[in-house]
């Protein structure tokens, strides 16, 4: 029986960002994967704004210091609703790049490799068969190499995918939509590159995808309109991706040599609550939904930002009361916000000449720069506002804070660079700011004071950042002191 603080049922890209974020912390984790190593798979490679700003304030992704002259200065990258063009995301110059190109596989070994750099006992080809709670340990069997192995841990995060062992052993309730769509998906070498449509292509039959390479093996996507396949689990051959490329396209659409074949739909699932006691869910064990817009991945790494500080506070005593409860108030309502949008972009896609006056609205509608901007935030989770916990009223209280430069005893530095020890921060800003430290001070163990002055004023004198890069207080919140216990439990007394 191996005892451990968390245990981490699936080592995809989540999980393992998970146990790297524990791992930073110090606390004792174990990861539970089933496949023996990284499997190279065409499924997602999109990393949008709100995620790559929180892997950055977390030291995954590298961004040069932020300088006064990016300041109300953006970027911006073409992007796509509902498979058309002209949705563009943005994001501010002080931030990485609105969307970057990072295949699913890449990151799980990126995060795999700091996991076991910060401690972390990877077990791959581990298989959970059963887990089991009880009021002070969460009890997990698992099958591996050498038989079955048993594992006694404080709390299990399960982000083991869709077909999640631990959401369906331990019956969390979810709420569903049914398939209405059947979709092939395939790595295979298209022979007549020429003949295939590049990219988002809508016919009155139904849509392909390709990523065309005329040197390579493309990914390629059908989706069939007609309703869902009557065996969703049954293997997609190569002949049967040929002819429903075919059917769509309307010629000929020559390929060979699958590298990966598989089906998905539309089926969509979202937990009724993503904590059950000791256990949490996270990624696709919580949340499923059509593939459109690169939001799954995204959505899943924003979780683990999210849940794992406070599993580290938690563990580590410095945790306000109520705080894990936390995750599912300010991830659920996220998830929903993914699913809502995607049954709108499908309901765009569909075939049907009746809908095209909708599609001429909706593009109409892109076209004007303030629209453009909301859709580009909420397929980028930059919308994304979380619920005032200490409940008095502060309008920055649960807003993520952007980056910027800023000046400190010790030199130039920004929001970004204070966040990479993964401490929540309490910046005062200005001589005004200062008045607030003697407040902060009662938290110095678990809150990193940080004196400065920032490159253009704030609208607050002080603010407390959380480790996530979200806000935690400003001044018109109330009292700093009732905020801090909030979050981060009783002060400790200074001797």
């Amino acid at each position: 029986m191996k005892h451990t603080q968390v245990l981490v049922v699936g080592g995809g890209p989540v999980g393992m960002l998970v146990a790297a974020e524990l791992g930073h912390h110090g606390v004792r984790t174990v990861v539970l994967e089933a496949e023996p190593r990284t499997v190279d798979r065409p499924k997602a490679g999109t990393v949008h704004a709100r995620t790559a700003q929180g892997l950055a304030r977390r030291g995954h992704l590298p961004v040069p210091i932020a300088t006064e002259d990016l300041l109300g200065r953006g970027r911006a990258e073409g992007f796509h609703f509902a498979g058309a063009p002209g949705l563009v995301i943005t994001a501010p110059a002080t931030e990485p790049r609105p969307v970057l190109g990072r295949s699913q596989a890449e990151l799980e070994r990126d995060f795999e490799l700091r996991a076991r750099e910060r401690g972390v006992d990877v077990l791959r080809g581990h298989r959970v068969t059963d887990i089991v709670q009880e009021p002070d340990a969460v009890h997990v069997s698992a099958q591996g190499p050498d038989g079955e192995r048993r594992f006694t841990a404080e709390y299990v995060v399960g982000a083991d995918g869709a077909r999640s062992t631990v959401r369906e052993r331990l019956g969390f309730a979810a709420d569903t939509h049914p398939a209405t769509v059947s979709a092939g998906l395939g790595l295979v070498r298209l022979t007549d590159p020429d003949s295939v449509p590049y990219g988002w292509h809508r016919t009155p039959r139904g849509w392909t995808i390709a990523g065309v390479d005329p040197y390579g093996h493309s990914r390629f996507i059908t989706i069939d309109f007609r309703g869902p396949h009557p065996d969703r689990h049954s293997p997609l051959t190569l002949d049967e991706l040929r002819q429903e490329a075919e059917r769509v396209i309307g010629h000929r659409v020559p390929m060979a040599d699958p590298r990966f074949l598989s089906r998905f739909s539309d089926f969509a699932r979202l937990v009724r609550n993503y904590r059950q006691d000791r256990v949490f869910l996270a990624g696709d064990a919580a949340h499923v939904h059509f593939a459109v817009g690169g939001q799954g991945l995204n959505l899943g790494l924003q979780d683990a930002l999210n849940l794992s500080w406070k599993l580290a506070h938690t563990l580590a005593g410095t945790a306000g009361k109520d705080l894990l409860d936390t995750y599912d108030a300010e991830r659920r309502p996220a998830g929903q916000r993914v699913i809502d949008n995607t049954r709108v972009q499908l309901t765009l896609m569909r075939p049907d000449p009746g809908l095209d006056p909708l599609r001429d609205l909706v593009a109409e509608l892109l076209g004007i720069d303030a629209v453009n901007t909301h859709v580009g935030h909420m397929i980028s989770a930059q919308e994304t506002v979380y619920p005032a916990r200490t409940g008095r009223g502060s309008r920055g209280e649960g807003r993520f804070l952007p980056n910027l430069p800023l000046t400190t005893a010790a030199g130039p530095t920004d929001l970004i660079r204070l966040l990479l020890p993964g401490r929540p921060v309490l910046l005062l800003l200005g001589e005004a700011g200062r008045a607030h430290g003697e407040q902060g001070a009662a938290w110095a163990h678990v809150v990193r004071t940080v004196s400065a002055t920032p490159a253009r004023p704030l609208p607050w004198n002080a603010v407390l950042v959380r480790p996530d890069g979200y806000i935690a207080w400003a001044p018109d919140g109330g009292d700093l002191a009732g905020a801090l216990g909030d979050w981060f439990g009783e002060p400790r007394r200074r001797t």
